[in-house]
């Protein structure tokens, strides 16, 4: 039997996600607040859902890669949300990062419907995406794992990562974009100390890779700091890095009260949290 394949959160990770099922024969449908991004995986093979509930009428396994917590609840519940459309057997796969707790609350809402849920967090950015070189870290119960199998398959040729239970794909994701922030935090500092020994980028850069210390994701941060002024002060650079910071500080957010709960202390974490706007290069505003 041919599975059906539904995706919703058609930003800058999901419609690169998206964008290969369809291709690999899934009867795709898709659904974003963005008339822009549908259409052009409508042009590659997808079809448009007008709701949530009409995706998951149209699907059975569907992904969702929304920026929050509070994103994912507003488009599952409801009348026109995900589990009013979905049949019984289905899975949803949360692509987004988020709290733990907001996967076990929507697996709860999803298994009296007969609908298994799965965190499925994704890691390797856009481009990775749409390399498909991207790492799934997952948690869930087996058996959705083994079916959902081929939606992996077509999303990424990386080995996926099963973390265990539900709820510990996302617990893994906040500890993986705890290193890549404090890296940044790292990367940043030491390029300001180094400008201001006067000192290249590059001089740093060619040390630092010399004995291992910068990292792949280090350098390509430091890379975004030798941008042109221009670009940096511009409208839509702003934007874009004041919509990361916020995720980011979301994420660390999350990471320490993943701690908090762990009754871990992450002093480190907590401080990058409150940079992330420096580090995004943010100029105005409270976290410039």
């Amino acid at each position: 039997m041919t599975i059906r394949t539904g995706f919703i959160g058609l930003g800058v990770m999901g419609k690169p996600v998206a964008a290969h099922l369809a291709p690999a024969g899934f009867p795709t449908t898709v659904y974003d607040i963005v008339d822009e991004p549908v259409d052009e995986l409508v042009a590659g093979g997808a079809k448009a859902a007008s709701s949530p509930r009409e995706v998951g009428a149209n699907s059975d396994i569907v992904g969702i890669c929304v920026p929050e917590d509070k994103h994912v609840k507003a488009l599952v519940y409801g009348e026109d949300g995900l589990l009013a459309g979905m049949s019984e057997g289905g899975i949803i796969l949360i692509h987004s990062t988020i709290l733990p707790e907001t996967v076990e609350e929507v697996e709860a809402a999803a298994r009296d419907e007969g609908i298994e849920v799965m965190d499925v967090c994704v890691t390797g950015g856009a481009e990775g995406a749409i390399k498909r070189t991207l790492t799934l870290l997952i948690g869930g119960a087996e058996s959705a794992y083994k079916k959902s199998q081929p939606y992996f398959d077509a999303i990424t040729d990386t080995e996926p990562i099963f973390a265990g239970p539900l709820g510990c794909g996302a617990k893994l994701k906040l500890c993986i974009n705890l290193i890549t922030y404090i890296q940044w935090a790292a990367a940043y500092e030491s390029a300001a100390l180094a400008k201001s020994a006067g000192l290249s980028l590059d001089i740093l850069k060619q040390a630092g890779q010399s004995n291992g210390q910068i990292t792949p994701m280090m350098l390509a941060y430091l890379g975004s700091q030798e941008l042109p002024k221009e670009v940096i002060d511009s409208e839509a650079f702003q934007n874009v890095m004041l919509y990361n910071t916020r995720l980011a500080e979301k994420d660390l957010a999350w990471a320490l009260k993943l701690a908090h709960q762990g009754e871990v202390q992450l002093p480190v974490g907590g401080l990058v949290s409150q940079l992330m706007g420096r580090l995004y290069q943010l100029k105005d505003g409270p976290r410039a």
